[in-house]
């Protein structure tokens, strides 16, 4: 049997890790940013976290799994994040995927899968390219329903705020001419 068909068996621990993910999704989704947060796990501890700040630092390497895998890095004095899971409220990109495989995380645990970038199964997988030098286990799936809400609420809200701007600098250019 492939390993893509399993179905991953998820505890509460994990659902622990992916509620904090979500908190911090919700942060970044305060300052709006996408709301993706990610939580870092050593040893069944949070050693690192983060939330997208891709907007706010005007950085595009800025997203969740950076910032987390940053902070480890500096937390462990090692690049090398071995033994560890991170859980992520959306499927990595391809940058990200990138990022775990160098830093060698272990697990992978995601919610939502992502239909226009998802690097770890769903557009493409790198944890199974024949170019990666690392393995990680990944599993998404977890809390999906729950992610994706999150994920399409702020899509959604903002889609409203962007179509009411677009109103009101229309009727403001009405009011200049007439």
């Amino acid at each position: 049997m492939n390993i893509d068909q399993v179905t991953p068996i998820f505890d509460e621990q994990d659902k622990l890790f992916m509620q904090k993910a979500m908190e911090l999704a919700a942060q970044a989704e305060a300052l709006g940013e996408v709301p993706v947060g990610a939580v870092l796990v050593k040893d069944g501890e949070i050693i690192a976290q983060g939330y997208n700040r891709s907007i706010i630092d005007n950085d595009a390497t800025a997203h969740a799994e950076i910032q987390t895998l940053r902070q480890a890095g500096k937390l462990l004095d090692n690049y090398r994040l071995l033994d560890t899971t991170l859980y992520v409220t959306l499927e990595p990109c391809p940058m990200c995927a990138g990022a775990l495989l160098h830093s060698r995380v272990k697990r992978v645990v995601f919610g939502a899968s992502d239909l226009k970038a998802g690097a770890a199964g769903t557009v493409l997988n790198l944890f199974k390219s024949d170019a990666a030098f690392h393995y990680a286990q990944v599993e998404g799936g977890l809390m999906v329903d729950e992610c994706r809400e999150q994920l399409q609420a702020f899509f959604k809200r903002r889609r409203k705020e962007i179509k009411a701007q677009k109103e009101a600098k229309r009727l403001q250019e009405q009011n200049k001419q007439g």
